[in-house]
């Protein structure tokens, strides 16, 4: 959860760095927020770079990108364990888990030559495996409620991630599939291969121009029809939904919270129950007048009865 107000800054190191690792008001804050992104999206281009053929040169440079990339993943993963109030939950949490997961495939890559431990074919390959689910990493951001900076209201952030469950999917599917299929499958050259089979295996329309060869590439591809064929509708089903949603909201400043978004039959705010005013949207002003002599009138009849 996010920190809510700047005047609640700690004093003590260790509760210092947890507030700056969560904080989204500040200037510092937004800044890490900003680095952190952006650092989770070059090591998953650097991953998807490195399956086309390209030189060795640059093969060269993005690995040494990627090594500087793990360094900041292992920094801001020991400041979250030296900041967190309770270190065991920390290092249990799923979020720190997805973390080890992004820092140990480049960290074993990287020291185990220099204990004279040879790296094999195979796990190479393992360690390539992992690298898919560096990916996981965003869902860290989509899970708070002020994502980009509070700037983001709660029904977009609830699209955004429905989409990003979906781009993992796809991602994480593709990934698996070409680190299957890469060195035995003339037909999977690249991610970009990869990506296109699973899609058109999670869209079942099966155009049969790329096909498995191994056990584990079929198994991959029945992982991923099932999960197409289960969470896919239902992904793009919420996402209408979500929008559909949105497009009923009414932009009307609760003056007392300052909450600007509400159903478009609220008379009251769904944040602090304040009662809504109208004065700059005649319609909804009119409905509620509407609303209101309706009620009025009832009240009178029955009166008119009791008597």
């Amino acid at each position: 959860m996010k920190a809510d107000k700047i005047s609640d800054r700690p004093t003590t190191s260790r509760e210092l760095v947890q507030f700056y690792l969560i904080d989204y008001q500040t200037q510092l804050g937004k800044i890490i927020d900003i680095i952190i992104i952006f650092m989770n999206l070059l090591v998953c281009a650097i991953f998807v770079i490195d399956t086309y053929s390209i030189s060795s040169e640059l093969r060269t440079f993005l690995w040494r990108i990627e090594i500087l990339a793990v360094v900041f993943f292992t920094i801001e993963y020991l400041a979250r364990l030296y900041g967190a109030p309770d270190r065991m939950r920390q290092i249990v949490d799923v979020y720190s888990i997805i973390d080890l997961v992004a820092i140990l495939p480049t960290g074993l890559q990287f020291f185990l030559p220099l204990f004279g431990l040879s790296l094999n074919i195979t796990f190479v390959k393992t360690i390539r495996v992992f690298k898919v689910f560096r990916i996981f990493r965003f869902l860290r951001f989509l899970t708070d409620p002020h994502f980009f900076f509070g700037s983001v209201t709660l029904e977009l952030l609830k699209v955004a991630r429905l989409v990003m469950t979906m781009l993992i999917i796809l991602f994480v599917f593709s990934g698996l599939f070409y680190s299957a299929e890469s060195s035995i499958n003339d037909q999977v050259q690249n991610f970009g291969d990869a990506f296109y089979f699973i899609v058109v295996a999670l869209t079942t329309v099966g155009f049969g121009d790329i096909t498995p060869a191994s056990g584990t590439g079929r198994w991959i591809t029945v992982l991923a029809i099932l999960t197409g064929i289960i969470l896919i509708p239902w992904q793009a089903s919420q996402i209408v939904k979500e929008w559909i949603q949105i497009s009923k909201k009414i932009r009307v400043a609760c003056p007392q919270c300052g909450l600007n978004e509400h159903d478009i039959d609220a008379s009251y705010c769904k944040r602090c129950g304040h009662y809504l005013y109208y004065e700059n949207h005649p319609e909804q002003e009119l409905e509620q007048k509407q609303v209101d002599d309706g009620e009025n009138r009832q009240a009178n009849f029955k009166g008119d009865r009791s008597v």
